[in-house]
């Protein structure tokens, strides 16, 4: 069942859709579909530790349209300020039930950095095949648009690829349930793309609702409901200019960091420690469960903070520890990891989180402790090493200003190294967050993209089915 097309982006689509119509086939279907970006409120880089994270659809979101071929071709076509257009044979993206043949796929993407692009849009096939049995006999064309900006940490390659999994699958006829839609999502931006992320971007993209905070629990992917902000409060996102990359070195050096660490209180803790594999291991924890998260920042200061390097170089944790846990990031030997930082990050978020999300219980939240939260949670990411002069001037910024002008809180969102800030303030600060803009624009040079609104999940939006015919009929 879709949603009803609402007049606003979807409508804009679907001219596009027919400016484009000599790509689709006459009385074939054709599938369309949309999936929001996100703005990373609170949580962030903790979810792959298992953190609370609250997370909100923005209203710029990706579109997809696709329509099943008659041969055995996938045909990707982006739209944008760069049109992108590369023909894949469907044998290429056919993996047997194994990570190494996901790997081989993958790394056809990266022998062609002009294509890697699309390996967000075409890892669909592969990882529906690998994960869910399927057997395409037949490829399809897919005509992509979208309005997420792109290396702004506001997760425009989720939204690429959930906008483009619930096209496969209503095309295809398959049953993905929204969670598991996002898992297989995830899949796609870890092994067939190469980035370790999370699942939180992945979920919002699909399971969101409009102006709501999506609260998830990332262990591994927990829905535990929305949260509404007051009517008093209102969030936004300014960009700071500077490109953020989820596969970039800093945020692979801090999950893996991060996971180190856990290996190393796993040790001091005396769990049971098998080896898996070159540089893995399982570990037995009755305990925490495999997360960080679970460990409670005064049980970590007490117990394990001490006896925490605050680096290690990757040969010598593999000497001493063998591997981690962790499936999607490989530790280099030559090296040197933040492992104090990054453990401690995610263990104080999630105790952040869980607060930030029962003071908006209150009918009147204390709006200034929101702020401070977000506030630390941003001084936490700089000590990570994600940090970036143009975000930190932003938050700066935001601090500067202050309740007077209605700002209560701001933090980089999403990966960090750059990419946006998000910031709560008074539902009437519009002006003032404006200033800040203009403000930083002036000092950096850069002319910051703001970020408002909210829209609902490729869940709530479905699909739409259109058939090119004389002209395009609605089905």
């Amino acid at each position: 069942m879709a949603m009803r097309i609402d007049g606003t982006d979807t409508e804009r689509f679907l001219s596009v859709l027919k400016e484009n119509g000599a790509l689709f086939d006459a009385g074939r279907p054709v599938v369309v579909t949309r999936a929001p970006g996100r703005l990373d409120l609170m949580g962030g880089i903790a979810d792959y530790s298992g953190a609370l994270v609250l997370q909100l659809p923005i209203a710029a979101a990706a579109h997809v349209a696709l329509q099943r071929r008659s041969d055995r071709t996938v045909r990707i076509v982006s739209l944008g300020e760069e049109a992108r257009d590369v023909e894949i044979p469907l044998s290429e993206l056919q993996p047997d039930a194994d990570d190494a043949s996901c790997e081989a796929i993958a790394a056809r993407f990266h022998r062609a950095p002009a294509d890697h692009w699309a390996a967000y849009a075409a890892g669909a096939f592969p990882i529906l095949t690998r994960d869910r049995g399927c057997e395409f006999t037949t490829g399809a064309t897919i005509l992509i648009q979208s309005d997420v900006p792109e290396g702004k940490g506001v997760s425009s390659s989720a939204a690429l690829e959930v906008s483009v999994m619930q096209a496969v699958a209503a095309a295809f006829n398959l049953d993905l349930p929204p969670r598991e839609l996002a898992f297989l999502c995830q899949r796609v931006e870890n092994l067939i793309a190469g980035a370790p992320c999370g699942v939180m971007d992945q979920m919002t993209a699909a399971c969101g609702e409009a102006d709501q905070l999506l609260m998830l629990l990332c262990q591994p992917g927990e829905l535990r409901g929305t949260v509404r902000l007051p009517e008093t409060l209102a969030v936004w996102g300014i960009d700071s200019g500077i490109r953020h990359s989820v596969g970039g070195a800093d945020y692979g050096t801090v999950r893996a960091a991060a996971f180190m660490g856990y290996r190393m209180i796993a040790a001091m803790a005396g769990l049971e420690c098998r080896p898996a594999g070159p540089g893995r291991v399982v570990i037995d924890d009755p305990r925490w469960k495999g997360y960080l998260a679970n460990i409670t920042p005064a049980e970590f200061a007490a117990s394990y903070a001490s006896h925490l390097p605050k680096t290690m170089d990757g040969a010598a944790f593999l000497s001493r520890y063998d591997g981690f846990t962790d499936a999607v990031t490989t530790i280099q030997p030559e090296r040197e990891y933040p492992v104090f930082e990054a453990t401690r990050h995610p263990i104080d978020e999630h105790a952040r989180v869980q607060r930030f999300a029962a003071l908006l219980a209150d009918e009147r939240p204390d709006a200034p402790l929101l702020g401070e939260l977000m506030f630390a949670a941003h001084a936490s990411y700089s000590a990570c090493g994600l940090g970036a002069d143009g975000t930190d001037e932003i938050v700066r910024l935001v601090r500067e200003a202050g309740p007077a002008a209605g700002l209560y809180g701001a933090k980089i969102t999403g990966g960090g190294s750059g990419g946006t800030v998000a910031v709560l303030g008074r539902r009437d600060a519009q002006p003032a967050v404006e200033a800040v803009a203009a403000s930083y624009a002036a000092r950096s040079g850069r002319r910051p993209l703001l970020i408002r609104g909210s829209s609902p999940g490729a869940a709530l939006f479905g699909h739409l089915t259109f058939t090119k015919e004389s002209s395009w009929q609605f089905s």
